[in-house]
């Protein structure tokens, strides 16, 4: 018996078409995956090595990212921002950044302190904590920025105290003239006796390499049924026009 198959080239058009938009996105998603590991090496290579001492000479970000690093020199106190719509455990609150001078120079960087509570009732009105006023030792993650948070309308032009949704050292340094490096230190430990009242739990970066794999196999799981499907529906007509 001959099975015939019936070429239509519009249906093989649309099936080339959507198998090859499957498996490109389903590669797009393996290299997200792969990006992911890559970035979970980087975040264990980092965890394990001693840490990065900061003396004031320009670091590249890259250089340092995701590394422990310690500086010592005295907070900025003058130069306090509060980044908006950062909730913890449930409860809405800021990130405290404010310039750290290191010690022995005009070099700063720029510290995420730590996180606080925002008063439920008055959204502006800011918790009380203190800042060490001498020179201290501080350790920290350092990460190029502390994540964005969207931001509806125009942002709020950054001054002393001001709360925003984001802030990063660029644009710190050009509103403060501060020479800022151009990474964040995210606070590992108080700095202090009197600089306990923060919360420095700090989130990791989501990896999400399951999904992006998940996400993969649904793309080239898309190719092979488009190709299936064509396939069983060119031989369902030859079928059909051979009898």
């Amino acid at each position: 018996m001959r099975i015939a198959f019936r070429f239509k080239l519009i249906p093989l058009a649309a099936t080339v078409l959507v198998a090859a938009l499957g498996v490109a996105l389903g590669n797009w998603q393996e290299r997200r995956a792969a990006e992911k590991l890559a970035l979970e090496a980087r975040l264990a290579q980092g965890a394990a090595a001693a840490p990065v001492q900061l003396d004031g000479r320009p670091v590249p970000a890259a250089g340092v990212e995701f590394r422990r690093v310690r500086v010592q020199g005295r907070f900025v106190p003058g130069w306090p921002l509060y980044l908006d719509n950062r909730p913890y455990q449930g409860r809405a609150g800021f990130y405290v950044l404010m310039p750290f001078r290191i010690d022995g120079t005009a070099s700063h960087v720029l510290v995420a302190r730590g996180w606080l509570p925002r008063d439920p009732v008055q959204r502006d009105k800011l918790p009380d904590y203190a800042t060490p006023a001498g020179t201290v030792t501080l350790e920290g993650v350092a990460r190029q920025n502390v994540g964005h948070v969207m931001q509806l309308g125009a942002a709020p032009a950054l001054r002393p105290g001001a709360i925003v949704q984001n802030a990063d050292p660029a644009q710190v340094a050009a509103a403060s003239g501060l020479a800022l490096a151009p990474f964040v230190i995210e606070q590992a430990g108080a700095a202090g006796p009197d600089d306990a009242a923060l919360v420095r739990d700090w989130p990791a970066p989501a990896l999400g390499v399951d999904k992006h794999r998940g996400y993969a196999f649904q793309w080239y799981a898309l190719a092979a049924m488009a190709i299936i499907f064509y396939v069983w529906n060119g031989y369902r007509r030859g079928k059909s026009s051979g009898k």
